[in-house]
C-alpha cells in the first residue's frame, strides 16, 4: 500500500532545504543569490522528475513506474496503483462486454442495439444474416435508412413499441419477421425473430379446421336432407328409399373413414420408440396389397406389375408400414386413367431397401408436388371426391416414413406419369436365410 503525502512533512523538507541556504547566504552577504540558486536546483530536479513521469505515461515502455525520490516516489507509486486498479476494472469491463456479446450471439434471434435516433451501435451475427446488414460498415447508420419498407419506417418513427411488427422479408418473400423494440437506458434494443414456421403452422391449422368442416359438412348435408324427407310417418316409396339408404350408408362410411384417418394421423405424429421395432415380412405384406389392388382394379383394368425381392425384410411397425405402402399403390390405381400401367418395386437401391410405385397417368404439375403431403391438399378436388379420396393418405404416408427415418420422394411430368418412392437406412434391412427365397415377379 503506497503512502499518502503528508503536508507537514513536505513543508518540513522545504524548510530544512532553504534554512541552511539562507544562513550561509547571510554569512556570505548574499542570501538572495543562494536562495535563487537553491530554488533553481530544486526547480530543475522537479522538472527532471516531471519529465520522467511524462515519458512513463506517454511512451509506457514499462508498466512499472520509474524510480523517484522524495515526494515524487509517492506520486509514482500512487499513479502506478491507480493504473493497476483502472487496468483491472478495464479488464473486468471488457470481460463483461465479451460475455454480453457472446450471450447475444447465442440468442436464436437477431439483436440490434441503437441510439434513440435509430443509429446502430451494435448487432449480432444473426442480424447480419436475417436483415442483410454489413458490419462494421453499417455502424452508426440509421436502421430506417437500411430497411426502407414503409411499414417499418412508420413503426419506428411512431415510437409506439407496445405491439410487435410483422413484416415479410425483402430477401425472401416466404419469410415473415417479427420486430420487437425495447427502450432501455436512453437506447433501443430490437429483437428480430423469424416466425415463418409459426405463420405456416397457423395457416395449416386454419386450413385443417376449414377442410375438416367442409369434408364433414357434405355427407352430413346429404344425410340430413334424406332424413328431412321422412317427416312423421311419411316413408318415401321403396325405389326412393333404397337409393336414399344406399347414399346415406355411403356417406356415413365416408365420414367414418375420414375420422379413422384423422385418428390415425394424430396417433402417428411425433417421434416413436424404435426399440420396439420388429421384423416386417414386406414381401408377404405386398402379396396382400396386390390381392386388394386386383379387387380395386376391376373397373379400371390397369396392368399392375409387382417386382418384389422375396429375400428382403425390414425392421419397423407393420401396421404403419402397411398404411404407407398401400396408400401409394391404391392412389396409383385411383388416379391413373383406365387401361394404364402401374409398376410396384421392392428391392435394394445400393445398400438401402427401397420401394417405388410408377404409373403412366396424367402426371402432376411441378407447383403441386411440394404440397401433396399437406393435409386435405388435392390437385383436382372434383376428381378426388369422385374417387372418394380424403386428401389425408399422403400426409399419413409422410409421417409414417418420418417415424422410420425415411422420406417420400415424388417425381412427375405432365402427360408422362408419376413415381412415388422412398428408401430406408441400410441398418433396417433384414435378409431371409431360407434357401427357398428368390426374387420373383408377382
Amino acid at each position: 500500500m503506497y503512502r499518502v503525502i503528508d503536508k507537514q512533512a513536505l513543508l518540513k523538507r522545504l524548510f530544512l532545504y532553504f534554512l541552511p541556504l539562507t544562513l550561509i547566504g547571510i554569512l556570505l552577504g548574499a542570501p538572495f543569490v543562494l536562495l535563487f540558486l537553491g530554488a533553481s536546483v530544486l526547480l530543475f530536479w522537479h522538472f527532471k522528475q516531471l519529465y520522467k513521469l511524462s515519458d512513463w505515461l506517454i511512451n509506457q515502455r514499462s508498466f512499472n513506474p520509474p524510480e523517484g525520490s522524495g515526494a515524487w516516489e509517492q506520486i509514482f507509486e500512487g499513479i502506478y496503483h491507480l493504473q493497476h486498479r483502472n487496468r483491472k476494472k478495464r479488464n473486468e469491463l471488457a470481460a463483461l462486454i465479451r460475455r454480453f456479446r457472446e450471450g447475444a450471439e447465442a440468442v436464436p434471434d437477431a439483436v440490434i442495439v441503437m441510439q434513440q435516433d435509430l443509429s446502430i451501435i451494435w448487432c449480432n451475427q444473426l442480424a447480419l444474416k436475417i436483415l442483410g446488414l454489413q458490419w462494421p460498415t453499417d455502424h452508426g447508420q440509421r436502421l430506417d435508412n437500411l430497411i426502407r419498407d414503409p411499414k417499418f419506417v412508420k413503426y419506428m418513427q411512431d415510437h409506439d413499441f407496445t405491439d410487435p411488427l410483422e413484416l415479410e422479408s425483402g430477401h425472401n418473400a416466404e419469410r415473415v419477421l417479427e420486430f420487437r423494440v425495447m427502450p432501455y437506458a436512453e437506447q433501443l434494443m430490437m429483437v428480430v425473430r423469424d416466425i415463418s414456421r409459426l405463420k405456416k403452422l397457423e395457416q395449416m391449422r386454419k386450413d385443417f379446421v376449414a377442410n375438416v368442416s367442409h369434408e364433414l359438412r357434405t355427407p352430413l348435408t346429404v344425410v340430413t336432407g334424406y332424413l328431412e324427407m321422412m317427416e312423421g310417418d311419411q316413408v318415401p316409396p321403396p325405389a326412393i328409399w333404397q337409393k336414399a339408404q344406399l347414399t346415406m350408408i355411403e356417406q356415413c362410411k365416408r365420414m367414418d373413414s375420414l375420422v379413422n384417418q384423422l385418428l390415425s394421423l394424430s396417433r402417428i405424429e411425433g417421434d416413436r420408440d424404435q426399440a420396439n421395432d420388429k421384423a416386417v415380412n414386406v414381401p408377404g405384406m405386398l402379396q396382400l396389397i396386390h390381392t386388394e389392388a386386383r379387387s380395386l382394379n376391376q373397373d379400371k383394368h390397369h396392368e399392375i406389375e409387382f417386382n418384389v425381392d422375396e429375400t428382403l425384410d425390414i425392421k419397423g411397425c407393420i401396421d404403419e408400414l402397411r398404411s404407407a405402402f398401400s396408400n401409394l399403390v391404391f392412389n396409383a390405381i385411383h388416379y391413373t386413367k383406365p387401361n394404364g400401367k402401374i409398376v410396384v418395386t421392392w428391392g435394394l437401391d445400393g445398400e438401402r431397401p427401397a420401394f417405388s410405385v410408377t404409373d403412366n397417368g396424367d402426371g402432376i404439375a411441378s407447383e403441386h408436388i411440394n404440397r401433396l403431403t399437406e393435409r386435405f391438399y388435392r390437385v383436382d378436388k372434383a376428381r378426388s371426391r369422385k374417387t372418394g379420396g380424403s386428401g389425408l393418405g399422403l400426409a399419413i404416408t409422410k409421417h409414417v416414413l418420418s417415424r422410420h427415418d425415411s422420406n417420400l420422394e415424388i417425381s412427375s411430368k405432365l402427360g408422362e406419369g408419376s413415381c412415388f418412392s422412398f428408401s430406408f437406412p441400410k441398418e433396417k434391412r433384414i435378409f431371409m436365410t431360407s434357401s427357398e427365397s428368390h426374387k420373383s415377379v408377382i
